[in-house]
């Protein structure tokens, strides 16, 4: 079977036209052209979708809109640049984390901030509802499970309206995560169907015969896996990295706020064996990807920075955020005994 989808994908292919990009143009030859480097069964993955689009959830996904948008994105970006291809990836990178998600991210810290100013008015309402509760329990008759229900309706209800008057529902920070995470999704796709050479450039080469020789240092071919784990390995230090600065700035996180770190920290490990078994050029992109995503959570540390952005100071800011973040990360990692 997985003989049989190879072949397919190595016969000629109609003339396609990318979009926006200029008139149809036929692939050039496959008899000169450089072997995949993918194994066969990624290569048999992506050739398996055939022309009504049958093949499963990821050959839809694979030919979406959304990825469509993101490989014209980065076609651009190495055509107005002239970059090679490691190069256009790192520049498509930074260019959508500084655009997109960088003010989201400020937009987050700026709700989150907002909500922490708040506790100390929510924790004295609180207060004063449960003397009010128990008061009037005693006056009803009201058994404990009635004046427990009593104060938890109430009590949500008020800061329900504490978050409608300061404009800051914590739903509200959870938006980075649902642009952050599909546009990484939709990139990385795009990338794959580059690198298995379901796309094609106008040129009359394809992009997957540009990925072959667009790479750099030790992993020239950004359509092989990288066979040293350099790049698997480095995305998950810095996602395991990124994982301890959040838990450093927490002090007295509760018991689900410490399952999840330990969960992301499980992912971050987990995310090595994964990198090493796709296209360098995804690989590439993930490790760019986080690196921004760090150098952002260090940015919004910055006193200045936060302020430029109009983010609230609380009661848990610190004048020297990096200060205190290398004393805190040396007393739990270095001078432990």
């Amino acid at each position: 079977m997985l003989c049989r989808l190879s072949v397919r994908w190595l016969q000629p292919r109609p003339a396609l036209q990318l979009r926006g990009l200029g008139p149809p143009v036929v692939p050039a030859p496959t008899g000169g052209a450089k072997p995949s480097a993918l194994p066969l069964w990624a290569v048999a993955s992506v050739s398996a979708v055939g022309p009504s689009g049958a093949g499963g959830w990821y050959e839809a996904l694979a030919t979406s809109a959304p990825v469509q948008g993101a490989e014209d994105v980065l076609l651009f970006a190495h055509t107005a640049s002239g970059l090679p291809w490691w190069g256009s990836i790192l520049l498509t990178t930074v260019a959508l984390r500084g655009a997109v998600t960088l003010p989201l991210a400020a937009y987050q810290h700026y709700i989150l901030a907002k909500v922490e100013n708040l506790q100390p008015e929510i924790k004295n309402i609180a207060r004063h509802l449960n003397q009010d509760v128990a008061v009037r329990a005693n006056q009803l008759g009201w058994s404990k499970r009635a004046a427990r229900l009593t104060y938890l309706k109430t009590m949500r209800r008020l800061v329900s309206e504490l978050y409608v008057r300061d404009n800051c529902h914590p739903f509200k920070a959870t938006v980075l995560v649902w642009i952050q995470l599909p546009m990484w999704i939709f990139v990385s796709v795009a990338l794959r169907n580059f690198s298995t050479g379901a796309t094609h450039s106008e040129a009359g080469f394809s992009i997957q015969e540009q990925l072959a020789t667009g790479g750099v240092l030790w992993f020239p071919d950004l359509t092989a896996l990288d066979s040293t784990w350099i790049l698997p390995v480095s995305i998950g230090v810095i996602n395991l990295l990124i994982v301890e600065i959040f838990a450093l700035q927490k002090i007295g996180m509760s018991r689900f706020q410490t399952y999840i770190t330990y969960f992301v920290r499980a992912l971050s490990v987990l995310m090595i064996p994964v990198a090493a078994t796709v296209p360098s050029s995804i690989v590439l992109y993930w490790l760019c990807s986080s690196l921004m995503g760090l150098s952002q959570n260090l940015l919004l540390r910055s006193p200045r920075f936060r302020q430029l952005c109009r983010i609230p100071l609380t009661k848990s800011d610190s004048d020297t955020p990096y200060k205190d973040l290398f004393a805190a990360f040396y007393t739990k990692f270095i001078s432990r005994k």
